[in-house]
């Protein structure tokens, strides 16, 4: 992200007649809601004198205390690539504060700062988070509105003329490199229709952002195009769903990969393995954050490279809940893969952390791990070694983080 000062806003706006900007912030489903301006306004709003109203945002307050304030997020200004040249329109991410100048509790954003400023007392500089995101893209009808047609038959990898959405793809990319992305890979997905754009990993609250402009570009470029690009973990029965992979780390104040140990034969530390215990040990109670739907629940299947079991493997597994991809060294991460696109970045890379500084706080050992396909495994056998399954159903995921308190403090009583 760059750096800007409020005079550096205010003269590029009006050295690039930029003629909006929107003041962008997200609700507690992780829906992206702005509030455009018009250049005249960018000093008041860059002086956090911008006012809403909060209870018109589900989650947020009450009809009887309604008035919030943006308070952008300077680091966060980019200009949208894909507006005209004549008109430009900018964006900044914001937090949202209450009258009284407190950050507002219910925030999903605020909720991911507290949590990171807890790693950095603990003595931890930077919990990174490398995503990876799915989504499909579908024609429209005659109307505009999305049909469940994809015009595609590609699988895994495949390129034109049998991948459609190749053109939209590398648009979506070009987009994205021009707000300060860094792509690192894009693909056909297995699904017919569905892609992957992978973006290098950054700084937890930076990769919230990111998923956050990742899914608005996306869904921006497809319209453009006369496509409908979803998030919707599982649009087609007997497909492969939609998961948003995350790949997560820790570095000390010094900017070292603590979860690296080369004396270990998996080459990972202590704290790697009791970040991992954390994460395991929490796992029912978070799944409502990770997968949030009543659609997410039908992803979580067997046999479609989504995880339905609370286990860990050494190896690139990708039956296993938490995997070690074969990288090591600064590379070395753990993967969590039941999370899927339809999450709330903030609330969910919040629960991660927490629950795996959890794991290194009480030092949680971390069971055995789990060779070989578990979704030809029997479930006797597995549940003889302990290992549970992921929620089944919504409900499911709502009752057990009914039951977690930990998980529930990390959201907050509000």
């Amino acid at each position: 992200m760059g750096v800007y000062s409020k005079e550096d806003i205010i003269r590029i706006v009006r050295e690039e007649e930029i003629e909006f900007v929107r003041l962008q912030f997200t609700d507690i489903f992780g829906m992206l809601k702005n509030v455009a301006i018009t250049a005249s306004q960018i000093e008041k709003a860059v002086s956090n004198q911008c006012m809403f109203d909060g209870s018109s945002i589900e989650g947020f307050v009450r009809i009887d205390e309604s008035d919030q304030y943006l308070y952008p997020d300077l680091k966060s200004f980019r200009i949208f690539p894909w507006r005209p040249s004549h008109g430009k329109v900018a964006r900044l991410i914001c937090d949202v504060y209450n009258t009284d100048g407190t950050p507002f509790v219910g925030d999903p954003r605020y909720v991911l700062k507290r949590v990171i400023q807890k790693a950095n007392d603990m003595g931890y500089d930077r919990f990174n988070v490398g995503p990876e995101a799915e989504f499909f893209l579908f024609k429209t009808d005659e109307e505009g509105k999305p049909t469940t047609q994809t015009n595609d038959e590609a699988g895994y990898f495949d390129l034109g003329p049998l991948d459609h959405g190749e053109s939209t793809r590398r648009e979506i990319c070009m987009a994205l490199e021009q707000m300060d992305f860094e792509i690192e890979a894009s693909h056909h997905e297995c699904a017919q229709g569905q892609h992957e754009i992978d973006f290098k990993y950054a700084e937890a609250l930076h990769a919230a952002d990111n998923i956050m402009t990742f899914k608005l570009a996306v869904k921006t470029l497809a319209q453009r195009n006369g496509l409908h690009a979803t998030f919707m973990p599982k649009p087609l029965f007997g497909l492969a769903g939609s998961g948003m992979h995350i790949n997560m780390s820790l570095a000390d104040r010094d900017g070292n990969n603590v979860f690296v140990d080369q004396s270990d034969p998996l080459g990972l530390s202590a704290t790697a393995y009791q970040f991992m215990a954390g994460i395991l040990h929490h796992m029912k109670g978070m799944t409502i954050l990770t997968n949030p739907l009543v659609n997410s629940y039908k992803r979580l299947v067997p046999g479609y490279d989504a995880p339905i079991y609370i286990a860990w493997s050494p190896t690139s597994n990708r039956s296993s809940l938490i995997r070690i991809p074969s990288a090591r060294g600064d590379s070395t991460r753990i993967e969590l893969r039941c999370p899927d696109s339809a999450m709330n970045p903030y609330l969910a890379l919040a629960a991660c952390l927490q629950a795996g500084l959890d794991g290194i706080e009480r030092k949680l050992e971390i069971p055995p791990s789990v060779k070989g396909n578990l979704f030809e495994a029997r479930p006797s056998d597995l549940e003889e070694k302990g290992v549970e399954r992921l929620p089944e159903t919504l409900g499911d995921a709502i009752e057990e983080f009914a039951k977690d308190g930990f998980i529930r403090q990390v959201l907050g009583e509000h």
